[in-house]
């Protein structure tokens, strides 16, 4: 193990990847990272995807998606592109395809990219959950016949290809072998990265989304180093899946994807909210513009030097003092209740400071009584890099007492500091660095400090505090008013303490998706809903307006109600 300074004196380093061109906005490279979103009008409908794309790109977006679900939306797509440069936007439009390959052979001639799902795109042993050898292989080859018609067309207009990997969306055959894991996500993606570059095609972009943070990030440092050791590092998309509204959307979302650009791993990124598309692309912005403080021409990591191995997979214990580490759960301290430890203007008992852009030396660090719990202040420019580099050097040195992670600032937007705080102390909780949280900046109110730092404490599932939810930000397949139904279910289940609860707009992001939820409300068609306990289905095809209070009597039956 390096010692501190090696960690946070280096410039700022992204992992150099294959510029892969995109109509005329290049990806990856020394490319500055793009943003993008999705539409969330029926693809149908011409003159509404239009508009809401315009107003994407009048956003900040550099790419719009579009959901193309079956040739029919797929030939629309060319009435879409039309019109948009009629208009004078000629920025590039992608694709989502989930289970028809005919719909993204159409796609492919009309738009820059094109994103497909390994998942979705299913061999002859539909159903099966346990394969030979031979099966595995046979279903390999059938799927590089099934896509080979497809990277035909794209090598000959142009067209990139995104191949993305989701947590809840993997294969039978990968399941077979690998689980629902980060290694299968992984595993799933280089499958079709192999079978392309077998077919001479190489204009890929590779994402791994997951709607718990701490997956997506183990999954997408597993195919940074994966891709580093065969040489060849496509670029890569970020983002949280299904990460819901509102604060804590946005606070699962940077948690995410912040612990990974801070890295220096992503070429592109989206921020998933269940909100109009448009409210994702400041989120995506802050993000961004934590990255541009630093050099962008990338400095290429090996894979001597970049371990995804090398990440804690468990938690340290420290000595518990003043009620603070051990095995208790990591505290809040703030100025108003409810927080944990409660200052009028510092703690109420001693402590000592470390500042991460001032850290003491050796002999200084020999001198720190081991009975005061340490308060490491995020203070230097990479703040992430330098909380998790210091906090490995002091462990190394011997200094076992709880660490309290200060985040000071000034910042006057609110959603500016809620992302940023998100991105520094959300993976640092994710990778159990510190014992308690600590947010202070005088231009916020206390007690939404107070709130912040609980959410993102659930958000690194380092402490529940709060119902859990899993929401997709809707798209031209949803099948009902998601927002407003998602607000309704927050109203009446927010008092759930610990419960998740999944609303998914269609059973593509459906089932698979729904990451361990307890509890799923998803589109079953036009107007219709279908309840879920986990993942088995047990009330189908409820009218939508019916569709909140059958929920509500499925938790009772099944225990988990509580009064409000």
């Amino acid at each position: 193990m390096e010692k501190y300074p090696f960690y946070i004196q280096k410039e700022y380093q992204r992992i150099k990847t294959i510029e892969v061109p995109i109509g005329d906005i290049p990806i990856g490279g020394t490319n500055p990272i793009r943003i993008q979103s999705m539409t969330n009008t029926s693809t149908l409908d011409t003159q509404a995807t239009v508009d809401q794309a315009m107003r994407l790109f009048d956003a900040g977006c550099d790419y719009v998606r579009i959901t193309a679900q079956g040739p029919r939306e797929a030939s629309n797509l060319k009435e879409i592109k039309e019109e948009l440069h009629r208009r004078g936007y000629k920025k590039p439009l992608i694709a989502d395809i989930h289970y028809s390959p005919k719909a993204a052979e159409i796609a492919a001639a009309i738009v820059e990219k094109v994103r497909i799902n390994p998942g979705n795109y299913i061999g002859p042993h539909l159903g099966k959950m346990e394969y030979t050898e031979k099966e595995y292989q046979e279903e390999l080859e059938i799927i590089r016949d099934n896509i080979k018609p497809l990277l035909g067309i794209c090598r000959q207009n142009g067209t990139a290809l995104r191949i993305g990997s989701n947590h809840g969306s993997l294969s039978k055959r990968v399941l077979s072998r690998y689980g629902d894991t980060a290694d299968g996500m992984v595993a799933s993606a280089l499958e079709f990265i192999e079978i392309c570059e077998d077919l001479d095609f190489n204009r890929m972009v590779i994402s791994m989304k997951a709607s718990n943070p701490r997956v997506m990030t183990d999954a997408n440092r597993l195919l940074a180093m994966k891709m580093l050791q065969r040489g060849r590092v496509y670029p890569i998309h970020l983002g949280v899946t299904e990460a819901g509204d509102g604060e804590d959307g946005r606070i699962k979302s940077a948690a995410g994807i912040g612990a990974l650009l801070a890295e220096g791993i992503g070429d592109t990124i989206r921020v998933s909210l269940t909100e109009e598309p448009e409210a994702e692309i400041p989120v995506a912005s802050f993000l961004k513009q934590m990255t541009t403080a630093f050099p962008l021409n990338p400095i290429a990591f090996s894979p001597k030097n970049y371990y995804y191995e090398s990440f804690l997979k468990e938690k340290f214990i420290s000595h518990a003092i003043n009620g603070l580490g051990g095995k208790n759960f990591p505290l809040v301290i703030g100025q108003q209740s409810p927080a944990d430890i409660i200052i009028v203007s510092d703690l109420p008992f001693r402590t000592h400071h470390i500042h991460t852009q001032s850290f003491p030396s050796p002999n200084e660090i020999a001198k720190i009584p081991k009975e005061l719990p340490l308060v490491i202040h995020s203070d230097h420019p990479r703040e992430l890099i330098a909380l998790r580099a210091a906090v490995i050097y002091l462990r190394s040195e011997g200094m076992n007492q709880p660490i309290i992670l200060k985040r000071s600032s000034n910042e006057s937007n609110s959603e500016k500091f809620i992302t940023e705080s998100a991105a520094v102390m959300g993976p640092a909780f994710q990778e159990g660095l510190g014992q308690a949280i600590w947010l202070e900046n005088p231009m916020l109110n206390p007690d939404h400090l107070v709130s912040i730092s609980f959410a993102i404490l659930q958000a690194a599932k380092a402490r529940i505090s709060r119902t859990e939810y899993i929401a997709c930000p809707s798209c031209g397949r949803t099948l009902f008013n998601i927002q407003p139904t998602l607000q309704k279910i927050k109203e009446r289940t927010s008092h759930l303490k610990g419960l998740t609860i999944a609303v998914m707009g269609c059973i593509v992001n459906g089932p698979g998706e729904m990451a361990g939820a307890d509890y799923g409300y998803v589109g079953a068609g036009k107007g219709k809903v279908t309840l879920y306990k986990g993942h088995t289905p047990v009330k189908r095809n409820i009218p939508e307006e019916m569709a909140v209070e059958e929920l509500i009597d499925l938790i009772r039956q099944n225990g988990d109600w509580i009064e409000p």
